[in-house]
């Protein structure tokens, strides 16, 4: 179980690295027009950031999980800090990205602009998430468990 955490630990910072970069890059390189609001590349990112959010919130489950009465209040602040920011990111990625996918398309109580926020956001608060996450799993500390 610990090769596979860690295993998943560089998944997380993989995928935290790919969504950062990207998201400084695309500006340089992708000129937003009404008909094409981002980059083609995104349509292969957000797969992987969905798939990250899901590793985070079982992981992130887990070590909530694992807290007993010993456990340190910074330990309990971490394990908390990182499911439930998971659990945020996943709403805000979900609702976006159905958004987008057509899914939502007779959904007109927010335009463009906010969902270009809503991406800006994401996409910052994403990175830091996984790379804590996957950290704790490359550790894989058996107060993990």
């Amino acid at each position: 179980m610990e090769a596979f955490k860690r295993f998943i630990g560089v998944v997380l910072i993989v995928i935290a690295a790919i969504v950062a970069i990207q998201t400084i890059l695309e500006p340089i390189y992708h000129t937003s027009t009404d008909e094409s609001p981002h980059s083609s590349a995104w349509d292969y990112i957000n797969p992987l950031s969905a798939i990250s959010i899901v590793l985070g919130l079982i992981f992130g489950y887990m070590r909530m999980r694992g807290i007993g009465e010993n456990s340190s209040v910074q330990e309990f602040i971490a394990a908390n800090t990182l499911f439930y920011g998971f659990i945020f990111t996943g709403i805000i990625f979900f609702w976006n990205w159905f958004g987008i996918m057509g899914a939502a398309s007779d959904f007109t109580a927010v335009g463009m602009d906010t969902r270009s926020l809503v991406w800006i956001l994401f996409d910052a608060i994403l990175p830091p998430l996984n790379i804590a996450m996957g950290i704790h799993l490359l550790r894989a500390s058996p107060s993990s468990e």
